[in-house]
């Protein structure tokens, strides 16, 4: 095989829609050239989908207070509208996880895509703050099929330490939406109100539909997949959950999207309205942040997976989330007096940023263990992120927006139960686990 097929590949697995450069005579510089671009484009369409949830709340987080007051409603009834996002996320993955277990990946795929659409446009259209949370509920429910499918074909493809190093290709992918959908979001409120938010995430919407309908092969084959229907599909979930080491890791990445999601609900409130910074001064941290978390997934895939065993760089990430709580507490809790933005930013930034270390390591740490049920698995490391992000967002929008000392408490509390999860139940020092470079 050429150098430029190899480049095609990661850990030895060849993506789907990447074909195999000819031998022999009619073998060509473009061929491969072809390959490359195919690979590349479903690499770029798998990080799109599981960036769904990150644009379907981080896009309209600079319109929070804009919706308080255009709805005449509270801050408490309109940060509902994200816990009822993540909890119809939540709900969504355990219905088609194991649906693209049974049926294959694809179609649940574009129906969920194609019910993302239309819940947006009626998010767009909506009257009132109850009815904004019903239809936000419901394009959770539908935007879930993005990142539960994501997860489940680069299970299908990838094994051991490529699956980790693919989860940091993923993040630094999806890790786009965060940092350009506040920045789209604040530049939106310039042009339109709030409601053009929503019609900007119906057209992504529609372009991934179409992405996926023309570049997306099946990856798991009929003979590969689960049959029994719901009764199969809760058996194999049983048998996941009986899987110490699997539930452990599940917990782990479950509480640290708790300090994640605090930190979605509570920041807009936080530093726009306790500390004076303008919608678009917001958005420009918040991108920052999702920077820092790029760039240390970056760091992981790229210099420590397979010269630090995951579960090492996980157990850094995890001190450094906890150290990075505790001095957010610090300055929100006036130990330090009356600060400015700058070391709130700070803090945050070292958080969010610890999160590079952590996702990517417990995703394929999770998933390693799980090569029989992709799509189930995936369902219940999404569905734990989800569960602990609208608990943890539900908390920070019933204490109030008038301090930062509830969103500081709840994320470093998030860390610590994130760090009891990994040392109390995975025991890493005694199940290390399996780091296969082959799939």
């Amino acid at each position: 095989m050429s150098q430029q097929a190899e480049e095609a590949t990661a850990g030895g697995e060849r993506l789907p829609g990447v074909r195999s450069p000819a031998k022999g005579r009619g073998d060509s510089a473009g061929t491969d050239t072809s390959a490359r671009r195919t690979g590349l484009l479903v690499t770029v369409l798998l990080g799109a989908l599981a960036a769904v949830p990150p644009m379907s709340m981080d896009m309209y987080l600079p319109a929070l207070p804009e919706v308080t007051r255009t709805l005449g409603s509270t801050a408490t009834t309109v940060q509902l509208t994200l816990t009822a996002c993540l909890a119809g996320m939540a709900l969504g993955q355990l219905v088609v996880g194991p649906m693209s277990d049974r049926w294959g990946r694809r179609r649940p795929l574009l129906a969920g895509l194609l019910a993302y659409v239309v819940a947006a446009v009626m998010c767009a259209l909506a009257p009132n703050a109850e009815v904004l949370i019903g239809f936000r509920l419901l394009q959770g429910l539908a935007g879930s099929a993005g990142i539960v499918i994501a997860r489940a074909v680069v299970r299908d493809l990838y094994d051991g330490l490529a699956m980790a190093r693919f989860f940091s290709t993923l993040l630094l992918i999806s890790s786009i939406a965060p940092i350009v959908a506040p920045v789209i979001g604040g530049q939106v409120l310039h042009v339109t109100d709030w409601r053009g938010i929503f019609l900007i995430l119906a057209a992504i919407g529609v372009a991934l539909t179409v992405l996926v309908w023309r570049r997306l092969p099946e990856t798991l084959p009929p003979e590969r997949r689960q049959s029994g229907g719901v009764r199969g599909a809760l058996w194999v979930m049983r048998g996941l959950f009986a899987d110490r080491i699997f539930t452990g890791y599940l917990m782990t990445n479950g509480f640290t999207y708790g300090a994640l999601f605090s930190y979605i609900a509570a920041s807009p409130f936080v530093i726009q309205d306790i500390y004076g910074a303008s919608p678009q001064t917001f958005s420009l941290l918040f991108g920052l942040n999702s920077l820092g978390l790029m760039a240390v997934g970056q760091i992981n895939g790229k210099i420590l997976v397979g010269r630090v065993r995951l579960d090492k760089a996980l157990g850094c990430g995890l001190a450094v989330l906890a150290l990075a709580g505790v001095m957010l507490l610090m300055v929100t809790g006036g130990v330090f007096g009356e600060v400015g933005t700058v070391p709130l930013a700070a803090s945050l930034f070292v958080m969010i940023s610890a999160l590079g270390l952590i996702l990517p390591n417990t995703n394929a740490l999770t998933l390693m263990r799980t090569p029989h049920a992709a799509g189930s698995a995936s369902a219940l490391v999404g569905t734990s992120c989800f569960v602990m992000g609208a608990i943890a967002s539900s908390l920070v929008s019933f204490a109030g927006k008038e301090t930062a000392v509830p969103m500081a408490m709840i994320q470093l509390g998030s860390a610590l139960a994130a760090i009891a999860s990994f040392l109390g139940v995975c025991r890493p020092w005694r199940n290390p686990a399996p780091e296969k470079t082959d799939h």
